[in-house]
Formats: C-alpha cells, structure tokens, sequence
C-alpha cells in the first residue's frame, strides 16, 4: 500500500513505522492519523510481524504535535468529534494493539507526538529528546489521551505539573520519571530498538498479546484487571504456542513458537 505520510518496512518478524513529514517536524495530520491506523491494523493482521517500531523521519522530531491549522476554527462539536475519532483510530488502536509497539522517540515528541508516543507499549528516547503537553497555552486540554496515559505513567502530581504549565522536560528527566524506559544517544536509538525487538520476537506471539490486553485491562475503570489476568493465563493453556513453549522446555531446546 502507497502512503503519503509515513514509510513503512518490513522485516522478517520486525516493522518500522516512519512518521514522514521532517518539513512539518512529522506534525499529525487527519490524514497521517489515517495511514497510521492503516499501517498498524495491516502490520497486526499479516501474522508474521512481532514488533513494531515507531519513529519520526529526520534528527528534529518524532512528531512535534498536531496540525494545529487544521483544528483552529473548530465549534465545541466538531472538536469533540475530532477527539473521538482520533482516539478511536490511533490512540486506543495502538495501545490495545496485539503486536507491540516501540515508540522511538528521536526528538521532539510534543502535543499529540507526546500522546502517541504513551499509546504505545513503552517507550525509548534519545538523549535529544524533548517531550511535553503544551496545549493550555493554545487554549485547550490533551485531546488524544494525555490527560489519562500521562497521570498513569508519571503519577497525578507530575502529570498535572506538566500538563499546567506547559512545559517541557528533555530525556534524563523523562526517564528519572519513568515516562521512558531508556535513553539513547541518537545515532544508538533504532539499533538499540531493534535489538528489543528481536528479544521481544524469540518469545509467545500469542502470550503477549494476553498479556497486553490483561496489563491493558488494570487501567481501565470499568475492568477487573485481576480478573483479566485469570481469563487470559487460562486462554493460554489452549493454545500451540503453549505446547511448544512447555515442551521445549521440557525437552531443554529453544522454543519455536507457531504464533496466532
């Protein structure tokens, strides 16, 4: 499939996204966030790509926010429904994705880049990364998810701070946070991604996707997550990449899992 907006390569069990528009610092557009949702749901659905990595094209920006000129004259409706579709599309597409997810952060990741970047499973950045929520100083609230993903990651206390004064905060602090899980110098990022995907592919296709759902389900106000747990341990047990796992290990050898 033909995108105008992001790059898409494809390798044996491992996929990078590359958010393409370095003359915008890879802003988000509605049609971007249509590709995007594109790209994911073809990527999740070939059955053979375990990982994903998420990128932005150049050395400036992951994605430096949403285009802002495209939502500037927007009624109360209209700006309700903009939220709506773009989490129902992306957002929460990519957060309860079955296939992982790495955001690689190479730089700015501000506004909706910020909130991308928390809809994916975790998150790695590079030491020029900058990251934040500027949109009170535009006048509005997080839209994407922000409110939510942010307080869940940092804690109530830190979220609020960033979010109310619109700051930024570069990698070390995202990381003392626990807003990213490593940082990176920049040239290291997509090597050192890609080298967790690969031990993220060895393992149960189909355990991880239980897993993230079970995770997934802790977060959520109307979900028992313990009970997700249980229902998803058990669903496992039914499955080939349960016997391989249990038998190769029973035999001493490497699993070979069969996936979905």
């Amino acid at each position: 499939m033909k995108y105008n907006n992001i790059l898409v390569e494809e390798g044996s069990t491992i996929a990078t996204i590359t958010i393409n528009r370095p003359s915008k610092l890879n802003a988000l557009n509605k049609e971007t966030i249509k590709e995007l949702h594109q790209a994911f749901k073809t990527l999740d659905e070939t059955g053979k790509i375990k990982v994903i990595i998420l990128i932005g094209s150049g050395e400036k920006a992951f994605v430096a926010g949403a285009d802002i000129a495209e939502f500037a004259n927007f009624s109360v409706k209209e700006g309700r429904a903009l939220a709506a579709k773009g989490q129902k599309s992306l957002f929460d597409f990519v957060e309860n994705l079955s296939t992982p997810v790495i955001a690689a952060i190479n730089g700015f990741a501000l506004g909706g880049g910020l909130e991308l970047a928390m809809a994916c499973h975790f998150r790695v950045a590079s030491e020029n990364a900058r990251m934040g929520l500027p949109e009170v100083s535009l006048g509005v609230i997080p839209g994407y998810g922000g409110t939510q993903r942010l307080p869940q990651l940092i804690g109530k206390g830190r979220a609020l701070e960033l979010i109310m004064t619109a700051a930024m905060i570069d990698a070390r602090k995202a990381l003392e946070y626990g807003l990213v899980n490593h940082v990176l110098p920049q040239e290291e990022l997509l090597t050192f991604c890609e080298n967790l995907a690969g031990k993220i592919s060895n393992n149960s296709s189909v355990a991880i996707a239980y897993a993230i759902k079970a995770v997934n389900a802790g977060f959520k106000h109307d979900s028992n997550g313990y009970a997700s747990e249980i229902e998803a341990f058990g669903a496992c047990f039914g499955t080939a990449d349960f016997e391989e796992g249990t038998t190769a290990f029973l035999e001493k050898r490497k699993a070979d899992f069969p996936g979905a």
